[in-house]
């Protein structure tokens, strides 16, 4: 058996990916409530303003979301245990895995290669997904790495090409700590009964591996898109800790939603936390039917991309 074929025929088909993604991206719009809800510092990464006039009457309707968006969650939260996430960062950290290298901007338009002609529910391209949220964060005057942030913040589904992906349940959704009890607060937390470490004498403990006060960077996440991207940016830029933390923790819905495990939160999460909420709203509402130039706006953010993203190649 060639190896090779057996692993192409593991990855989901594009309309696959692009039809669970854009069902739970539903789903999380319908939340309502987001950081512009809730009391905001006055620095530069918070008060989208862009967005006001978005109607948020519904939200929390996952009673109600398509099986498919249930289906995907059974799944992923069947799967995603510390056995697995430790195999996955280690498959990542391998000497011997091959590491494609491409500019930012060859990466954002190999990810546009995802695009679902078929999906009935989206025209938009994933370089317009992109291309929206960094433009809202720019409209709304936020600072030029934020903006940054905004347009590579789901390159790591990129993942699907490079680095093994299993399926949609280990490369989009909602993310959670592995290595301690799952937290009522995520989505469907009953279906996390059937997910091995549930019953771990160990790891189905409130604090599981961990200690409170440990710090949110130290709990191991569970694995997906924002924590793959997560690692192939911290050393292969320069943009601040708080952009990696939107990067990192975008999906991270019961910490940054909900208010789930912040009793592992230590001395500095409290900042990231609230640039996490600030960038959510960008990522969520900035869809809309306005479809970006593309060719117009590549200059700028080429130039964006060189600013923080010293070395033009960026190891995958």
């Amino acid at each position: 058996m060639n190896p090779t074929t057996t692993y192409m025929e593991s990855i989901p088909s594009v309309a696959t990916l692009n039809a669970v993604s854009d069902a739970i991206d539903n789903v999380h719009v319908l939340e309502g409530e987001t950081a512009q809800d809730q009391p905001q510092d006055t620095n530069d990464t918070t008060g989208p303003a862009f967005h006001s006039e978005k109607d948020k009457t519904a939200f929390r309707q996952y009673e109600s979301a398509c099986d498919r968006v249930k289906d995907f969650y059974r799944e992923q939260h069947t799967k995603q245990t510390l056995a697995y996430n430790l195999l996955s960062r280690n498959r990542f950290h391998s000497s011997s895995r091959v590491r494609a290298e491409l500019t930012v901007w060859e990466a954002i338009e190999k990810l546009n290669t995802l695009v679902d002609d078929s999906d009935p529910d989206t025209e938009l391209s994933q370089i317009h997904h992109l291309l929206q949220s960094a433009e809202a964060i720019r409209h709304d005057g936020k600072p030029r790495w934020m903006q940054l942030t905004g347009l590579i913040h789901d390159l790591g589904k990129l993942m699907l090409f490079f680095d093994g992906a299993q399926g949609q349940w280990d490369v989009v959704g909602d993310t959670f700590p592995v290595g301690c009890a799952f937290d009522p607060k995520c989505i469907y937390p009953e279906t996390f009964s059937a997910n091995p470490d549930a019953q771990d004498p160990v790891f189905g403990t409130t604090d599981g591996i961990y200690t409170p006060g440990c710090g949110i960077e130290n709990l191991l996440i569970s694995w997906g898109h924002d924590e793959y991207l997560y690692l192939v940016l911290k050393d292969q830029c320069t943009l601040p800790k708080e952009a990696l933390a939107m990067i990192r923790y975008h999906s991270f819905y019961p910490w940054h939603k909900e208010g789930a495990y912040r009793e592992f939160m230590a001395e500095g999460d409290e900042t990231l936390l609230q640039a996490v909420q600030a960038f959510n709203p960008y990522d969520l509402y900035s869809k809309s039917n306005a479809i970006p130039d593309i060719d117009e706006l590549k200059p700028y953010y080429l130039e964006l991309i060189d600013e923080f993203f010293p070395n033009k190649k960026i190891k995958w």
